[in-house]
């Protein structure tokens, strides 16, 4: 993984480096002391090489590399705000002119630095219950005010010795009272071993329908070197285990219906359907066999392209449920470059009568990060038009 973004780390660590030693540093200070300035580049780029080198999949180099990514980010990105005010300085003749730029870009690098370490920590903590209603004329009578709780995208291997952020999302799920809570993929990165440090936890969910999940993209486990296939559908097995050890009902394809009051209500559950390089395992007639026409369908689904690519033409499913894009953890008002890879990215979507709800999702992939894009529970209301 750090082998793959290696160059533009390089670029980001070296070139606002380069900016501020060749505009800004040269001409007033000697080298030995532009060199303690830039060591820390040097430092984690060193440490980023050595691990693209060395590149193991244990909880130990998985917190290193989270802590070396971490810095690098923070460093680069207030030192490339920087450099940038420093080259608009350059053609600029009016002294005064050109100490302005350097004490803007000075406070915005500031805060861009400030900010970046707010996110990474205390914005993956910063836990929000999103309620949002949706009304349907086909909802049958008795789920009038029937309320679900959406999780999504937990990637507990970045959770790692959070403990508390995760019985923080299971405390807000149960003080919302749902009937349902619902988990829509994405539960490890790597590996089923991921979950042991939370499954306590993530059983204590109280909803009198219980939890019903269905598996996301990460959960196939098919970004860890594993020696074999076998090996990795081994894996998925014994997390599919895990998951029904923790009272957990787990949806390949499968609906399960609920009932009330002589009413009855499916939710429904496919596999991961993305499009490429992610799996497309998701099988829409098999997972509504049995189902009439009439019964009023949730579907589960982790990816919303799946969406626009099958829901919509080929069903008349009235709700879908999905996550996978965690709003790439970073939102500014109500743009996040999520938008730039998924057309349906976060929030409510809806066409030809049938609405499509993308969370946010509760954890992080890669590392504990979230700025604007806090880590959400989603708290949806089903109400019959009348």
């Amino acid at each position: 993984m750090i082998f793959r973004i290696l160059i533009p780390l390089f670029l980001l660590l070296f070139f606002p480096a380069w900016v501020l030693n060749r505009f800004l540093l040269k001409p007033r200070v000697g080298w030995p002391w532009r060199f303690l300035v830039f060591l820390p580049n040097l430092l984690l780029f060193a440490a980023l090489c050595l691990m693209a080198a060395c590149e193991r999949y244990t909880p130990d180099t998985a917190y290193r590399t989270t802590l070396i990514l971490t810095c690098t980010l923070t460093l680069g990105f207030p030192e490339l705000l920087l450099s940038l005010f420093v080259l608009l300085r350059v053609p600029v003749r009016k002294l005064a002119v050109r100490r302005a730029l350097l004490a803007v870009g000075g406070v915005l690098s500031a805060a861009c630095m400030a900010t970046l370490i707010y996110g990474f920590t205390l914005g993956y903590k910063q836990v929000v219950v999103r309620p949002v209603t949706y009304t349907f004329a086909q909802l049958p009578r008795a789920f009038h005010g029937y309320r679900i709780a959406q999780i999504s995208d937990l990637h507990l291997g970045t959770l790692s010795g959070k403990a508390d952020v995760v019985k923080r999302i299971v405390d807000s799920v149960n003080a919302a009272r749902p009937d349902v809570v619902v988990f829509t993929g994405d539960l490890v990165n790597t590996r089923a071993e991921e979950l042991k440090e939370f499954a306590n936890i993530l059983s204590q969910f109280c909803a009198p329908d219980g939890v019903i999940s269905v598996m996301g993209n990460h959960d196939y486990l098919s970004y860890y070197p594993w020696p074999s296939d076998e090996a990795r559908r081994e894996n998925v097995r014994l997390l599919q285990e895990s998951e029904r050890n923790m009272g957990w009902k787990l949806l390949l394809n499968e609906h399960v219906l609920l009932h009330r009051c002589g009413d009855s209500l499916a939710i429904v559950g496919v596999e991961n359907d993305g499009r490429p390089p992610f799996p497309a395992l998701g099988d829409l007639p098999r997972a509504q066999q049995g189902l009439s026409p009439e019964c009023f369908k949730v579907l589960l689904s982790h990816d919303p392209s799946h969406w626009m690519r099958r829901v919509v033409p080929d069903t008349d499913i009235p709700l879908t449920l999905s996550g996978h894009t965690h709003g790439m953890q970073l939102k500014i008002g109500n743009f996040s470059p999520a938008a730039w890879f998924y057309p349906e990215w976060g929030g409510t979507y809806t066409t030809q009568g049938q609405t499509l709800h993308v969370s946010l999702g509760a954890g992080e992939v890669m590392l504990p990060f979230r700025l604007g894009a806090w880590p959400e529970i989603n708290l949806i209301t089903l109400q019959r038009a009348e």
